[in-house]
């Protein structure tokens, strides 16, 4: 979970040393360090590991609890890591046979607590990756701590670990405080406000005829208005339900609503604006150049929209091409500044106005040192990959 405030100040706790035994990675070591980091452990001992020390995987691992690892301390046995520990538990998914007590990661984290306050010294015993820890090492603990997991699928990574027991000990240290809460609403909504907008929803269904047949109109009025009593619904609440009833009911309009026409009614809209002289050489004004080119974004034909998604995904273009932007005076489908290359969408039974305006608009890009590509609409919908290896050939010649 990403989220990570960092204008907040941390906890500054005193709690168990973490002790992982021969860990065999560094990205294991940084991970545990991360899985720390998150409930305020700061202690961390390695005794042998495999890879050495310092170690630059356990580095880049460790997503920013480098004060973790710079702390580490390094230890021979695990003998000469506990000696100064008062209470030590050992993690460990197999049962050792050994007679000591056995307790779960928040029986554990609660004796921990308690023993940290009185100002003992309590740690936690990790084992190697593969096969854990040995007889002679769980002897050294004076409990076992084992997870209320799967029999049939036991084993946890170190992190995992390492982070149960960071979390079940931080809980306790914390009383099990969150981060945050939900903020403060605003005033809650009057009687009058709660009718008012109810008055005005029934206007509106009532506009579309949507309370029938009539015997039933009553009992739909009531189920409608125990929906927003229900809710308990605040003046902000209000006021943003009554916008979108509103909105709703005046429909769609401006340039915040997006694209507002299905594939067929976009490439009408294009052969209306060449025929009508709108899509080409006789527009000068840069102001409306920009707003026809906005009304066109807004408004893609199906062919435009699969080539579109195609053209930022592939690696061979991705970057390379913008959709509907004027250059000059001119509005191609698709351009790219960088390659220099205009391309153009023919679409099927285009009028001869149509045709020609593209024709302009070709004759005045290659005046300026733009390569023009012509794909039809109809090829890109039925074999898009090879009209993207047709372009690609192209680009590169």
């Amino acid at each position: 979970m990403s989220g990570t405030d960092k204008t907040k100040t941390g906890h500054d706790l005193r709690g168990p040393v973490v002790i992982l035994v021969e860990p065999q990675l560094g990205e294991n070591i940084g991970m545990a360090a991360r899985a720390m980091g998150n409930f305020a452990l700061s202690r961390l001992r390695l005794v042998n590991p495999r890879d050495g020390w310092p170690n630059v995987a356990a580095q880049r691992a460790a997503a920013g609890a480098d004060h973790i690892l710079e702390g580490v301390e390094l230890f021979d046995t695990v003998a000469e890591a506990v000696a100064d520990l008062d209470l030590l538990y050992a993690t460990t998914a197999r049962a050792h046979d050994q007679a000591k007590p056995v307790v779960g990661p928040d029986g554990a984290a609660r004796e921990i607590v308690a023993h940290v306050a009185g100002g003992g010294g309590a740690g936690i015993l990790f084992g190697r990756e593969r096969w854990g820890l040995t007889n002679e090492e769980v002897a050294l603990a004076n409990r076992i701590v084992t997870f209320p997991v799967n029999p049939g699928f036991a084993s946890l990574n170190l992190a995992q670990a390492v982070l149960l027991m960071g979390y079940e000990w931080f809980k306790l240290s914390t009383a099990g405080a969150l981060p945050f809460a939900m903020p403060e609403r605003s005033e809650r909504a009057s009687q009058h406000q709660v009718q008012a907008f109810f008055d005005n929803l029934v206007a509106e269904l009532d506009k579309v005829e949507f309370l029938r047949p009539r015997e039933k109109r009553d009992t739909m009025l009531v189920n409608l208005r125990n929906i927003f009593t229900r809710m308990e619904p605040t003046k902000q609440d209000m006021h943003t339900l009554h916008g979108v009833v509103m909105a709703i009911a005046e429909g769609r309009k401006g340039p915040a609503k997006g694209g507002v026409l299905d594939g067929e009614q976009a490439t009408r809209l294009r052969a209306l604006l060449a025929e009508q002289g709108q899509g080409g050489a006789s527009v000068d004004a840069s102001s409306t150049v920009r707003g026809l080119a906005r009304l066109l974004r807004r408004n893609p034909t199906d062919a435009e929209r699969i080539l579109w998604q195609a053209l930022t995904k592939d690696r061979r273009f991705a970057g390379l091409f913008k959709r509907q932007t004027p250059v000059g005076r001119h509005i191609p489908d698709f351009v790219s500044f960088i390659q220099r290359i205009a391309l153009e969408l023919e679409n099927p039974d285009e009028s001869e106005t149509i045709a020609a305006d593209r024709a302009k608009r070709r004759e005045w890009l290659e005046e300026r040192g733009y390569r023009v590509l012509n794909l039809r609409a109809a090829d890109v919908e039925r074999d898009l990959a090879g009209e993207l290896d047709r372009l690609h050939g192209a680009m590169t010649a």
